[in-house]
């Protein structure tokens, strides 16, 4: 059956909601070939203005990157990409007139940029991307910071710079949560963002807050319900992993599982208390709650669109997910298993889509995707990289650690840039980097 087209210019509508890494990479693939011939008309809706590597949010978050140097503005990419980008998010779906709703869009003084509307497809990719899972865990939702997005992760900044002056600046001796970060899930993001905080917090004291005594007054606390840290990696990785931690002075609390959470203090179902000036929610991921059950569409129990293997929804072929808000089965891994919410899959997914709206627009129905296991590698910052590799591929694990696990959680940030951007500009960004960063402190101290 040949594709519909759109009204007004006569070519074929493709909608992409959610600018995240997928979504980015499949809206430039598009734009750089069926957009830039004129074969279709490809849309970017997204509620941010600037895109960032989710996988980094840690290291914002931590000091340890500057966002400006690695921000991609949704205008200029679209712009020249060949690409549409049009600010909001989605709030509903229509699909019997085949539309998108989409909120108003606010400024930070709350007056209105742009009105809702709704806007049409003929196909419509949904990749929206995840959010903190609370669990209904009480407290944690007014008390605990999240790093879901860029805004996020340079919240956590500011409050923790200002935590640091605050100790520095006055007279009286410390509280007993002050200067204390409780970290809550010990998966890959709240792993790293232990470490990373082991080194950036000592170097923002190293800058003249010389009444803070970073060994002794900045604690480090990270809490996992589940018997190890990184519950998803290999035993021997997580004790190394582990180890190290508590080799870098960071309270690690496994099989400890949060009752509630309120203003200074982390509450523990055993009965132990943590007081804690920072507190993070880093434990479970769900997609977006206004995905649930949308227009009649099949969801799981954690909101995620279930996907046939051509990452078409189950229950209208126009529209397809992908990326951690889709739930696609992975039958390598057994019955019941879905592809986990990682980069990597997201990447693949853009790449397989990229062909196969190509294949759809021709007429053709598009075909199945198979999900390659890479692996997984978690960052400690410039102490370690630990991971298991080819994972998937050979039914077994390879553990890597030290220098070659560093370079290879590096490249696939490469991967992403490449994707984006081509080698002409990632090479002379990465040499721009190289540049500012021996002529600016290595921490971000605002």
């Amino acid at each position: 059956m040949a594709p519909s087209k759109g009204p007004a210019t006569g070519r074929h509508r493709i909608v992409i909601v959610g600018g995240g890494a997928g979504g980015l990479e499949l809206a430039t693939r598009l734009g750089d070939t069926l957009g830039r011939r004129g074969r279709a008309e490809v849309t970017l809706i997204e509620k941010t203005r600037t895109h960032v590597w989710k996988p980094k949010l840690h290291e914002i978050a931590a000091g340890s990157m500057d966002i400006s140097q690695h921000e991609v503005g949704y205008l200029a990419q679209s712009h020249w990409h060949h690409f549409n980008y049009r600010i909001g998010e989605m709030i509903g779906l229509d699909r019997e007139r085949r539309e998108v709703l989409v909120a108003a869009h606010l400024d930070d003084e709350g007056r209105e940029v742009t009105p809702p509307r709704a806007v049409g497809y003929d196909t419509l990719v949904i990749a929206v991307g995840s959010q903190s899972n609370d669990f209904g865990t009480p407290g944690v939702a007014e008390h605990a910071l999240r790093l879901e997005s860029a805004a996020d992760a340079e919240r956590f900044h500011r409050r923790l710079i200002n935590a640091c002056i605050r100790a520095h600046s006055q007279g009286t001796p410390l509280q007993p949560a002050q200067l204390h970060l409780a970290i809550i899930g010990a998966g890959a993001t709240g792993v790293e963002l232990a470490a990373e905080l082991h080194r950036t917090t000592r170097e923002v004291v190293a800058y003249g807050l010389d009444r803070v005594d970073a060994e002794k007054d900045i604690q480090v606390t990270v809490v996992e319900a589940a018997p190890r840290v990184l519950p998803a990696l290999p035993p021997r990785l997580s004790a190394a992993t582990e180890a190290l931690l508590r080799q870098l002075g960071v309270n690690v609390l496994t099989n400890a599982k949060v009752a509630s959470v309120s203003a200074g203090t982390v509450q523990l179902a055993d009965g132990r208390a943590l007081p804690a000036e920072l507190i993070v929610w880093a434990a479970g991921v769900k997609a977006p709650d206004f995905l649930k059950d949308i227009a009649g569409l099949e969801t799981n129990r954690v909101n995620q669109l279930v996907v046939k293997a051509t990452l078409q929804t189950t229950r209208d072929d126009n529209i397809f997910a992908f990326g951690d808000c889709a739930a696609c089965a992975w039958p390598e891994a057994g019955a019941g298993a879905i592809v986990p919410p990682r980069a990597q899959a997201a990447h693949q997914q853009a790449s397989h889509l990229a062909a196969q709206l190509k294949r759809r627009l021709a007429g053709q129905p598009p075909r199945d995707w198979r999900y390659r296991d890479f692996g997984s590698l978690v960052s400690l910052g410039e102490f370690s990289t630990v991971g298991s590799m080819m994972g998937g591929l050979i039914g077994g694990s390879l553990m890597i650690e030290g220098l070659f696990a560093r370079l290879m959680y590096q490249s696939l940030y490469k991967m992403h840039e490449l994707a984006l951007h081509g080698w002409v500009k990632v090479a002379l960004d990465t040499l721009a980097r190289l540049i500012v960063r021996r002529t600016e402190p290595h921490v971000k101290l605002h």
